[in-house]
């Protein structure tokens, strides 16, 4: 299916490695001028390089930093000054440490706010004039299955990535007279360092061994498996067509068959 977005500009954010770098392939695989960002030169500068040798399309990556507002601003204002525009804007971050409501302080609350709402406020608000102005425009937050399912030992990411579900289901109503879609997108577990990590970390309180509650993640979904990143991208990219024109607002799960809720 043409999606209908080659030349169109697309900023993914945190796009040097997992989920998003997924997502940055499938978009310069249907012909988006790309700008990619992450906090590591050397790991962003070979992911970069790997998708432009993949899929020859203009490639610009850029170290941010995306709870600092200054740097983010600075991020789509070098974007705009190579391509001229930001057409479509995939907000994805890292999540919050894991750990019981009572292992937080209010120090961790407000970085998991400035990491997972923040930096989704500062992107959208910078991109969106821009948007508003050419009346088109693809907005796409890359959030968790635990905002639909709260997931146990993950508090922070519970309590946070809902809110910017919220954001999302908020700007869909604001922005959808101007044309611009806005969505989220709730992943459940993938191959992903993010998922091996949490794994390491309940693996080293209890004594286990982290493929063990790997294979006990598996087991919760439908189809009995942890997703390959590669199942992901896909919805991504077709949230950012012209073949999406009609669909904003929405919380897509995509889990396996994780979450139990009928909606």
């Amino acid at each position: 299916m043409d999606l209908g977005i080659a030349g169109r500009v697309a900023l993914v954010t945190a796009s040097s490695r997992g989920l998003g770098y997924d997502v940055a392939c499938r978009l310069a695989q249907e012909g988006v001028k790309l700008a990619m960002c992450a906090r590591t030169v050397e790991v962003l500068q070979d992911a970069a390089d790997r998708i432009r040798d993949s899929y020859q399309t203009e490639v610009q990556n850029i170290v941010c930093d995306l709870t600092d507002e200054r740097q983010s601003t600075s991020m789509v204002d070098d974007v705009i000054g190579r391509f001229g525009a930001v057409d479509i804007l995939v907000v994805n971050c890292g999540g919050p440490p894991s750990g019981a409501f009572m292992e937080h302080d209010d120090r961790r609350w407000r970085d998991a706010v400035d990491l997972n709402l923040m930096s989704a406020v500062y992107l959208t608000r910078a991109v969106v004039p821009q948007m508003m102005k050419r009346r088109w425009g693809r907005i796409v937050f890359m959030t968790s299955i635990s905002v639909k399912q709260p997931i146990d030992g993950l508090i922070l990411s519970n309590s946070v990535r809902a809110a910017t579900v919220g954001l999302a289901k908020s700007l869909a109503n604001e922005l959808g007279p101007y044309g611009i879609c806005v969505n989220s997108v709730c992943p459940g577990y993938f191959q992903t360092g993010r998922v091996q990590q949490l794994a390491e970390q309940h693996a080293s309180k209890t004594q286990g061994r982290p493929q063990d509650l790997l294979d006990a993640w598996a087991r919760q979904n439908a189809l009995q498996r942890v997703g390959d990143p590669a199942e992901f991208g896909p919805l991504v990219a077709f949230l950012c067509s012209e073949r999406a024109a009609y669909l904003t607002g929405t919380a897509i799960a995509i889990d396996g068959g994780l979450c139990r809720s009928l909606y």
